[in-house]
């Protein structure tokens, strides 16, 4: 038995509404725990015991010293505790910690895996990175933290995010109004997760100055981007030439995020993405930094991340 006591001021959202959280952490770590007033206690095989008494320890400290707990991130802690006993939280959500909230954005943006942690390193340290894996794993919503950072911090002098407009199921003729409106459906994601990061007065006009600029890929050939933070979504759908054509389009000061998740290819002969071309190509250049999300980095409602898992095992060996 463990029993732990922890500040008065986080209670709350450690427990969770209803003690969701200790609920989720009994079932995750396979422990019981009890509560007595702000001590909780726990009970269970030794190893199962240390883990969950890590996880309140570690929490109990960063409210200590300040850090004021998300919604979210006991759930968090948990997963990131079970998967690795011998993690400290603290490079994960403490200010100033490796892993420190983005101030500059509208949202307190912390790594919510071991690979997101990997990925906002890597974007630091490299000026092309590829994020790749599942939907609902926050490969375009960190890079999209990381570019509007990069701007209000003066590293950039603008941010470019594109797409390939690609049709899935429906075609662009048959969508009503002019060349922008038919394009503008396949750009809304970007536009979604840029104004959850900035306020929308302020994204509205950094948009209309063109310091912000959204895109259909098409629209790239022929520039050179120079002093710029670059996001290309969606890239499993590109084709060879055009992620050839987008990658050689880096200039001077730029920085490039590729995203993409190669069991959702849309293009009518998905052998012929480019992305998956790229990701052969350019492994072994160094300066280019290269992650692979799995389902234990799905950060969207946990039914997300059964549904990704239920599709992967449904999948056949030869990729049907």
């Amino acid at each position: 038995m463990k029993r732990i006591a922890l500040p008065e001021s986080g209670l709350d959202t450690i427990f969770g509404a209803h003690d969701a959280n200790l609920k989720h952490i009994e079932s995750l770590l396979r422990v019981r725990i009890r509560t007595q007033g702000s001590d909780v206690i726990i009970e269970g095989d030794a190893g199962p015991e240390a883990k969950a008494g890590a996880v309140f320890e570690q929490l109990a400290r960063l409210v200590d010293e300040g850090y004021t707990l998300g919604n979210g991130d006991v759930k968090t802690a948990a997963q990131l505790v079970a998967d690795n006993p011998d993690i400290d939280l603290h490079d994960y959500f403490a200010p100033g910690g490796q892993g420190s909230p983005r101030p500059a954005t509208k949202r307190r943006i912390n790594p919510k895996s071991p690979n997101q942690r990997r990925y906002l390193d890597l974007i630091d340290r490299h000026d092309v990175v590829f994020g790749v894996g599942p939907a609902g794993t926050g490969k375009t919503y960190l890079a999209m933290a990381q570019a509007v950072t990069y701007l209000l911090s003066k590293k950039v002098s603008r941010i470019i995010l594109a797409r390939p407009a690609v049709e899935a199921g429906e075609k662009l003729g048959f969508l009503p109004g002019d060349l922008q409106e038919k394009v503008n459906p396949y750009l809304r994601p970007l536009y979604d997760a840029l104004y959850d990061m900035m306020e929308t007065e302020k994204a509205t006009r950094l948009v209309e100055r063109g310091t912000i600029e959204v895109a259909p890929l098409a629209f790239m050939r022929g520039r050179t981007l120079n002093d710029a933070f670059v996001i290309l979504d969606e890239a499993q759908n590109t084709t060879s030439e055009q992620m050839k054509m987008f990658l050689t389009r880096l200039g001077f000061g730029s920085k490039a995020v590729v995203t993409g998740d190669i069991t959702q290819i849309d293009l009518p002969n998905p052998r012929a993405s480019g992305l998956v071309e790229a990701l052969k190509v350019v492994r072994d250049i160094e300066g280019i930094g290269i992650v692979h999300f799995d389902d234990k980095d799905v950060v969207r409602h946990t039914l997300v991340q059964q549904i990704v898992r239920a599709y992967e095992a449904y999948t056949k060996p030869n990729g049907q």
